[in-house]
C-alpha cells in the first residue's frame, strides 16, 4: 500500500468519526475513582496479581517528588526505595531513576520500568540514562538493568515498551522509531528508523488545544503507543497523533531483514486520533484514549472502532491497564495541563489527579 493511499484511507476514517460507529457503551455512573492524589501528576497505572498498585510520576518542579510509586493505603510510596528516586544533577544517571515514562507487570510477575533519561521535555537522555530496569516484587530490589543508551540519540524520547517471548518492543517518540530488545543477550537494534508510521504527522492536541512545550514550540510526540496481538504475530504502533499501524512481529524480530524490506509490510490499521494510553485485552482489542474528546475508544480486531465511554473527568487518559478481575484502570493524567504541555504556563492541573476503573468483562493479556 503507497503512502498516499495510506492517507485517503486515513481520511476516510477521520470523516467516519468513530463516535458515530456505535453509541457510547458505558455510563459516567459506571467509572469508580480507586486511587486520587492532591499534588502529584502520574501518567500511568499497572497491578500485579498480589492487587499491589504501582504508578509512574511526572515530577512538576525539578528534584522535588518521586519518579516511581507503589500505592499503599491510597498513598504512593517511593520504590523500590528512596535511592531509586532521589536521582539530580550530578548523581549517577544509570543507577537511580532519571525520568521514569513507563511502567508494567511484566510475564514473570516482576515490575519492568523505563527511564527515559532525559531530565526535561526535549532534552537529551544523559550518558548511561536511558534504560529498562527489572524489579523482583518478592524482593523489592532491582534484579537487571538493561543499558538502551546504544540504540539512542541525543534527541531520543525512549517512551513505552511491550513484551513479545524474549524480545521486547520500545518506541522512541523523539528519533522517530522502534527499538527491539533481546531480553538474553540485551543487544539492542533500530527498526523502522524514520519511517513516516513511526514519524507524528501533526502536532499534539489536548482538549481541542495545539499543545506547545515548556518554550513555547509546537509538540510532536512520534513513535508512541503500542501493543502486541495476544497470539504474538501482530505488532500495533503509532506516533501520539495516531493513527494506529501494524507489522507482522516477524519482520521485525528479523534482525537481518533490512529497513526498506521491512517497510513493505507495514499496513494502517484504524485512523485513531490524538491518544495519551492504549491498553489490548486477551481477545485482541486495543482500548484508546482520545485526548480531545475525553473519550476511550475500543478497536476491534478488525480495526473497526466504538466509543466505549465518554466523560469530562476523563482529561489525557495514559497508559491503562486490564486486571485479573475485567477491570479496566484509566489514569487521568492531565498531561496537557502541565507546563511541559502547556507552554511553560502554570500548572492548570486540576486535583486531585485521579485513576479510575471501569468493569469491561475482559481478560488481561499475559504475553
Amino acid at each position: 500500500m503507497t503512502r498516499r493511499s495510506i492517507f485517503a484511507l486515513l481520511l476516510v476514517g477521520c470523516l467516519s468519526s468513530p463516535s458515530h460507529a456505535a453509541e457510547t457503551q458505558a455510563g459516567p455512573d459506571a467509572l469508580q475513582p480507586m486511587l486520587q492524589s492532591e499534588s502529584l501528576v502520574f501518567n500511568g497505572v499497572t497491578k500485579a496479581k498480589d492487587g499491589r498498585l504501582f504508578s509512574p510520576f511526572q515530577r512538576q518542579t525539578k528534584g522535588k517528588g518521586i519518579e516511581l510509586g507503589e500505592w499503599r493505603d491510597g498513598k504512593p510510596v517511593a520504590f523500590p526505595d528512596e535511592a531509586w528516586n532521589a536521582w539530580k544533577q550530578g548523581d549517577d544517571p544509570a543507577k537511580a531513576f532519571v525520568a521514569v515514562n513507563a511502567i508494567r507487570i511484566g510475564p514473570d510477575g516482576d515490575l519492568w520500568v523505563v527511564d527515559k533519561g532525559a531530565p526535561g521535555m526535549g532534552e537529551a537522555p544523559l550518558a548511561g540514562g536511558p534504560k529498562l530496569v527489572q524489579i523482583d516484587l518478592a524482593t523489592n530490589a532491582v534484579r537487571r538493568v538493561y543499558p538502551l543508551q546504544a540504540a539512542t540519540t541525543d534527541r531520543s524520547f525512549i517512551d513505552d515498551f511491550r513484551f513479545n517471548g524474549r524480545n521486547v518492543y520500545l518506541t522512541d517518540a523523539g528519533q522517530p522509531g522502534l527499538i527491539v530488545l533481546d531480553l538474553d543477550t540485551g543487544a539492542l537494534r533500530r527498526a523502522l528508523d524514520g519511517h513516516w508510521s513511526t514519524i507524528a504527522q501533526r502536532p499534539l492536541t489536548g482538549q481541542g488545544r495545539t499543545l506547545r512545550d515548556d518554550k513555547g514550540k509546537l509538540l510532536f510526540i512520534h513513535a508512541d503507543q503500542l501493543e502486541v496481538s495476544p497470539d504474538g504475530k501482530t505488532f500495533y504502533y503509532q506516533a501520539c497523533t495516531g493513527p494506529l499501524y501494524s507489522i507482522e512481529t516477524r519482520y521485525l524480530d528479523d534482525a537481518g531483514l533490512s529497513d526498506a524490506e521491512r517497510a513493505k509490510h507495514v499496513k494502517l490499521f484504524a485512523a485513531t486520533v490524538a491518544t495519551g494510553g492504549t491498553a489490548i485485552d486477551a481477545d485482541g482489542t486495543i482500548y484508546a484514549s482520545d485526548t480531545d474528546g475525553l473519550r476511550i475508544l475500543k478497536i476491534a480486531p478488525d480495526g473497526s472502532m466504538s466509543t466505549l465511554v465518554e466523560d469530562p473527568r476523563l482529561v489525557w487518559v495514559d497508559a491503562m491497564w486490564i486486571d485479573e478481575q475485567g477491570g479496566l484502570w484509566i489514569p487521568a493524567a492531565q498531561m496537557n495541563r502541565t507546563p511541559a504541555m502547556n507552554g511553560g504556563e502554570a500548572s492548570a492541573v486540576k486535583f486531585p489527579t485521579t485513576i479510575y476503573r471501569l468493569q469491561i468483562g475482559a481478560k488481561p493479556l499475559r504475553n
